[in-house]
């Protein structure tokens, strides 16, 4: 049966849809190969503004069916009017897919019409182009990329390598010959497609066996606090006492741990206001041979305006890292002044944050330097590289109680899981209403407590020393071969 042209739009609407079962809860991950087969395919033939409107369709249901939760955040726990909420959410999306309907008017006036090179390198790299422009354009949201679908497969051991981009190549350049398979049903074709797919799978079952790093001290034992503490309350000034006593209370529980993390932001003060208390805090830490890392909030400067931080703070020394890319109208506000107020979505009573420097020492816990990231920077593995080789674990602080039960907190760990695995590094991740979680080296979840319960996750940790070859160069070696590839496409195009 042919498709009309509508038809064509309203199954790229489908096939984009389709695309979050691959991931986290569900991880279905061969979903996203056979959406990005469907893409290719709906794509082939058609002009570039119609293969622009269909890749936008891609990615309103791509998006649409993947981040909706937004809303969540804005409406229930931000407090914007449901209408408000609904019209942001809906730009967001719109935004979003923009990116897919970038590659659909690039695909159609750039790369070869037919053959091999168009499915098996020109679609493959222009995908993975799109996936890191939409990463980092714009402060970048780099959610649902192709490669955290996979990173319990063989394709998974690419990630040390060239990071989270060199599996969504993988992935791209699988749906690529499924779809020459099925664009060109010939022996020939199948032959080299299966041979492509071969080499790009079984090099990943190689890679799994290399030991990029190794032992970096004495095994810690790791506690971490889920305090579980309601977004709709948490900044209340009577909670200010009992979320104290809370953490007080599990921390008392564990002074036999090297390494006790408390979530992001745990307490609803600024470090200042706390200082008293955090004294005693560290002085107890000490006499029990237990070091503390927290999530804090920060304000610096002597008179207003003052600029105040997202930050991690280590009770060994007073260090501090503070949070580097922060989120959009959640952390800060890229409008004018005179717009905030009715926008804003924190039940906060501070100022915009502010940006840490893009280069920070590790932290310095448990005799072990640390490399800390705050709730969605996460989401950068580039910039979660900058405290390697020198930092030995990877601490993560986060609070995803802003999205409730949906499928958000699941799709964050998916994440998080990627940078453990790009590091070859251990993780270990407190948050305030989970997924409170402990990452091998591997990716693998060593060990997590449920959501939405007050708990202690207690695990043994291996640092670990050496650096993995994207922990070295980041995406640039691969950046640079997508750039001649495309080059090379273009070329091929008007040859």
């Amino acid at each position: 049966m042919r498709l009309t042209e509508r038809g064509r739009d309203a199954a790229a609407l489908v096939a984009g849809a389709a695309w979050p079962l691959a991931f986290a809860p569900l991880n279905w991950w061969p979903v996203a190969p056979a959406s990005l087969v469907a893409l290719f395919l709906l794509l082939d033939g058609s002009a570039p503004r119609r293969a622009a409107m269909r890749g936008f369709a891609f990615g309103a249901g791509l998006f649409g069916a993947g981040v909706w939760w937004v809303f969540i955040s804005m409406n229930h726990f931000g407090g914007l009017h449901w209408s408000l909420s609904a019209v942001i959410t809906v730009v967001l999306i719109a935004t979003l897919a923009l990116f897919p309907a970038g590659f659909g008017w690039l695909a159609a006036r750039w790369q070869p019409i037919a053959g091999g090179w168009r499915w098996l390198v020109g679609l493959p790299a222009l995908w993975v182009a799109v996936e890191w422009l939409r990463s980092w354009l714009l402060s970048g949201f780099p959610w649902l990329l192709a490669g955290y679908a996979v990173d319990d497969t063989p394709l998974g051991a690419w990630a040390p390598v060239s990071g989270v981009l060199a599996l969504s190549a993988g992935i791209a350049v699988t749906a690529g010959a499924f779809a020459w398979l099925l664009r060109t049903p010939r022996p020939r074709t199948a032959v080299i497609g299966a041979i492509v797919c071969g080499v790009v799978w079984g090099s990943g079952a190689v890679l799994s066996r290399v030991e990029w790093t190794s032992r970096g001290g004495a095994p810690l034992d790791v506690a971490l606090l889920q305090g579980n503490i309601g977004q709709d309350i948490k900044w209340a000034s009577s909670s200010l006492v009992p979320t104290i006593d809370l953490y007080q209370g599990l921390t008392e529980q564990h002074w036999d741990a090297d390494l006790i993390v408390w979530p992001e932001a745990a307490l609803p003060a600024l470090k200042h206001q706390l200082d008293p208390y955090l004294d005693e805090l560290a002085a107890r830490a000490a006499r029990n041979e237990a070091s503390i890392v927290m999530g804090i909030l920060v304000r610096e400067g002597t008179a207003a305006p003052f600029d105040y931080f997202n930050a991690v703070l280590s009770l060994d020394d007073g260090g501090l890292y503070y949070k580097r890319h922060l989120v959009p109208f959640g952390e800060f506000f890229p409008i004018p002044g005179f717009m905030r107020e009715w926008l804003r979505m924190l039940s906060l009573p501070y100022s915009d944050f502010t940006r840490g420097p893009r280069d920070q020492p590790p932290l310095r816990a448990a005799g072990q330097a640390l490399a800390a990231s705050i709730c969605y920077e996460a989401a950068y593995g580039a910039e979660m590289i900058r405290a390697l080789p020198e930092a030995t674990l990877l601490v993560n602080v986060s609070n995803d109680a802003w999205f409730g039960d949906s499928i958000a907190p699941h799709q964050h760990l998916q994440i998080v899981r990627m940078r453990a695995r790009e590091a070859s590094r251990w993780l270990v991740r407190a948050t305030n209403s989970g997924i409170t979680a402990v990452v091998a080296p591997d990716g693998r979840l060593a060990a997590t407590i449920p959501q939405f319960e007050v708990g202690v996750l207690r695990a043994s940790v291996q640092p670990l020393a050496g650096a993995t070859p994207y922990s070295r160069t980041g995406n640039w070696p691969l950046l640079i071969l997508i750039g001649v590839l495309l080059g090379v496409s273009a070329r091929l195009r008007y040859a």
